[in-house]
Order: C-alpha cells, then structure tokens, then sequence
C-alpha cells in the first residue's frame, strides 16, 4: 500500500540565536533535552517557539484597519449562543486535572 501523505519540505535554517546561559540553566536544558530525547538545539527551539506563540496570542493590543475594526464589533455586539459542544468543553476535565488525580 502507498503512502498518500505528501512529503514535508524543510524551511532552511538561515539564521542563527546566540544566547549566555548559566552552567545550572544549561544543565537543566541538557537534562530536559535528554529526557525528551531530542537535540538541544531542536529543544530549545521548539519550547521557545510555543512560549513565543502564547505571548503573542495574549496581546491585547490589535492593529485593525477600518473593516476589520467594524467587523470585529460585529461580532462583539452578536448574541452569544452556546451549543451543546462548547457546554460539554467547557465541563469536561483538564488534562492537568488528570494528572494531578
């Protein structure tokens, strides 16, 4: 049976991050890369990337030009309706909840 799944193309890493670190904080990186089995470099990557994407997305400042802006009080101004599937979201237990138990 053949694969469908179409093959991924790598971006190429042109552009470098240079950061001072102390020996605990490097440690600590090594040992967590280890446990994650991944290379230091794919690691750190990967985590400041996703602490990247939850900063940018608690922004409270948008930058909207004039439809966006009368769009975005639209939807603002429409009746909120929960539907069954947002009910059972919003109920269910976190993950983290889990864990904790």
């Amino acid at each position: 049976m053949e694969s469908t799944a179409q093959p991924r193309t790598r971006e190429a890493k042109d552009a470098r991050l240079n950061l001072r670190l102390t020996a605990k904080q490097d440690q600590l990186i090594r040992e967590g890369a280890s446990a994650a089995d991944k290379p230091v470099s794919e690691f750190i990557l990967a985590a400041s990337t996703v602490e990247a994407e939850r900063q940018l997305a608690d922004r409270r400042r948008f930058l909207l030009d004039d439809d966006q802006w009368a769009r975005f009080n639209e939807l603002l101004d429409a009746p909120f309706e929960a539907d069954e599937r947002l009910r059972e979201l919003m109920t269910s237990p976190v993950v983290i909840e889990d864990i904790d138990q």
